[in-house]
């Protein structure tokens, strides 16, 4: 295989490796929209407990995937300063190349996640909201229609990831309240 296809395989799986846990995933969304944080600050962000955000920092940190930037004095204790240098998704090209084995393994887990976080949310009034969307849809496609499903949903998760960033800049406006949701998709070949 060529020093390249090497090269690539292995930054796609240290970022599979990454993603693979959701609070990871947040993180590095997180520093690509909002430059260079602390894990103290990621931690209020995203209202997870510090010492589980230190250790994803830590984590994504040995996986080259966040740098640390700078340090600072704070109360006694030395803080540190991390920027992103991966963005927080794989594209598609980037997944294909991943074995089948880690592809498989990394899936079961983000489903087993998914399915996790709605019946939670199912049990405590998540899809309460007139505006909460499930549906299920069954499609019969030829490869062409596959391929613009694909795209279609791809363009709308970038099209989710922009409105974040937006909702983001917004929060700080008096009144602003943030809603936290999420946003499962799924699309693949049925067996039958």
């Amino acid at each position: 295989m060529p020093q390249s296809r090497t090269t690539n395989r292995q930054l796609d799986e240290r970022l599979a490796k990454a993603l693979s846990h959701p609070l990871r995933q947040r993180i590095l969304q997180r520093l690509n929209e909002g430059g260079v944080k602390s894990p103290n600050e990621l931690s209020r962000d995203l209202g997870d407990p510090l010492g589980n955000v230190s250790y994803h920092v830590r984590i994504l940190r040995e996986l080259d995937c966040v740098e640390l930037v700078r340090t600072e004095q704070r109360r006694g204790a030395l803080e540190h300063y991390y920027r992103a240098t991966a963005q927080p998704w794989l594209d598609d090209k980037q997944w294909a190349r991943l074995p089948a084995a880690f592809r498989r393994k990394t899936l079961g887990r983000t489903l087993s996640e998914l399915l996790q976080s709605a019946g939670e949310a199912s049990q405590e009034g998540g899809f309460d909201h007139p505006e909460a969307v499930v549906n299920r849809m069954p499609l019969d496609l030829d490869e062409q229609g596959f391929s613009d499903v694909v795209k279609l949903l791809n363009d709308t998760l970038e099209a989710a990831l922009k409105i974040q960033s937006e909702s983001q800049k917004r929060k700080s406006e008096p009144g602003a309240e943030v809603i936290r949701t999420e946003l499962g998709v799924l699309h693949f070949r049925r067996s039958t």
